[in-house]
């Protein structure tokens, strides 16, 4: 279902949106007065497991301020509730957790609140590309981040090392080396090319350099046709032509068999890889190995993301201040960042992340330096703005790779693009936003 944006200008001005002086009905002069002995009680709406017993550890030591976990749906259905709810003006939670690409749909609708008063002095506490997530570009803070999908490349080392090679370290890397594998078994693909998972494609953009979305002055731009992506399109769309990597999509029964048979060799992925491996893929456990993406400037470290959300507060809560405390508490404390780990099974977006996860996941229990090689991926991440119609440039792009990938034609790659672009632009400006040039 698309949502429905309130046009820009007439929900709240550009200037209140993307500035540090954006205000929100949890603004009172009433809060800024309270007894700070005052005994509160939050509601949070979160679809993370367990999490209810990290609130609990929270909740031990802070008597006057009581979080209680409301279990959400994810994605769209979770984003779709509290609009409704921020709409009726009654109904909705303290805390939301929130994906970094639904944030700017939340902010323009005056769903969350700017909290850069009240936790600005943790950002050094997370990588910039991260922590850009939830800025829109801007000083204003609409969230603190909880978990991060950095970017990672898993492959079949047994395979590589039959074939004399090493993981790649750059792009032109991994295509001679799935030229390789291929030719050597024309069974097996180091990979393919999925048109179903935009998620992932942006995270392939954003790595080599691209933001779809931007704020000038008082309007957005959209540049999802501009250099980067253009080069990231033609590069898949020349692996698919040439016919090295596969152009089916992922998460098809047809594709969990190829990884546990040993015909997908290969998986451009985020941090989260392992445990859909440990299902798709069991035959194969100790067989894989985890590395770095692949560079396209090996002297600039690089990586994008696929998932990942931030825990933001609502413009309705009557408790902005304490509600910000227990956001600030829950992704940036040694402790919750540990529960987030081992109990929640998030990958933690802060910096310290790397202290608390000791062991390697379960499916890499031989690769000791699992999440020493993730740490590095999270602080390499680049910078990307989400814009307000993410859903409708996503569906664009399963319509428009659709057909590229199923043509096996590196020009209609590129030439998806324009396409994405003109659909995206349009929606917003058929919405009320204002789009520079």
């Amino acid at each position: 279902m698309k949502i429905k944006f309130a046009p820009l200008m007439a929900a709240l001005t550009a200037a209140a949106l993307f500035t540090t002086t954006a205000c929100s009905s949890s603004d009172s002069g009433a809060e800024n007065q309270s007894d700070p002995n005052e005994k509160v009680a939050l509601s949070y709406w979160t679809w993370a497991p367990n999490m209810d017993k990290v609130v609990a550890a929270w909740n031990a030591k802070n008597p006057n301020i009581q979080v209680t976990v409301n279990k959400q749906d994810g994605g769209d259905p979770a984003v779709t509730k509290l609009l409704t709810a921020i709409k009726a003006g009654s109904g909705a939670p303290d805390i939301m957790q929130a994906e970094y690409q639904k944030i700017p749909t939340l902010v323009s609708s005056d769903a969350i609140a700017d909290i850069s008063a009240e936790v600005g002095s943790v950002k050094d506490k997370f990588p910039a590309g991260i922590w850009n997530g939830v800025t829109l570009g801007s000083e204003a803070v609409y969230g603190v981040p909880q978990d991060s999908g950095p970017l990672m490349f898993f492959y079949r080392s047994d395979v590589f090392e039959k074939n004399g090679l090493q993981a790649p370290k750059t792009w032109d890397d991994y295509a001679a080396a799935a030229e390789k594998i291929h030719k050597a078994d024309p069974k097996q693909y180091l990979g393919t090319f999925s048109a179903n998972d935009a998620g992932l494609f942006t995270g392939l953009a954003q790595q080599a350099g691209a933001s779809w979305w931007g704020v000038q002055g008082d309007a957005w731009t959209v540049n999802i046709n501009d250099a980067a992506t253009q080069k990231v399109a033609a590069y898949w769309g020349g692996l698919v032509e040439k016919g090295v990597i596969d152009n089916k999509p992922m998460y098809t029964p047809e594709w969990n068999a190829a990884l546990n048979d040993g015909t997908q060799v290969g998986w451009v992925s985020a941090v989260w890889a392992p445990g859909v491996l440990d299902g798709s893929a069991k035959d194969t456990k100790g067989k894989w190995k985890a590395a770095l993406m692949p560079q396209w400037d090996a002297a600039a470290p690089a990586t994008g993301a696929w998932g990942g959300s931030a825990t933001s507060v609502t413009t309705q809560t009557k408790h902005k201040k304490q509600a910000a405390q227990f956001v600030q508490w829950l992704n940036s404390d040694p402790e919750a960042l540990k529960l987030l780990a081992t109990t929640a099974f998030l990958y933690p977006a802060a910096n310290e992340s790397t202290s608390v996860l000791t062991s390697p996941p379960a499916f890499f229990a031989d690769q000791a330096d699992f999440y020493t090689i993730a740490g590095e991926a999270s602080k390499s991440m680049k910078p990307f703005t989400y814009g307000p119609n993410v859903n409708v440039a996503y569906s664009a792009f399963n319509d428009a790779f659709g057909k590229a990938a199923e043509s096996k034609k590196a020009a209609a790659f590129t030439e998806s693009l324009a396409a994405m672009q003109k659909t995206t632009v349009d929606d917003m400006k058929n919405a009320g936003f204002t789009v520079a040039g």
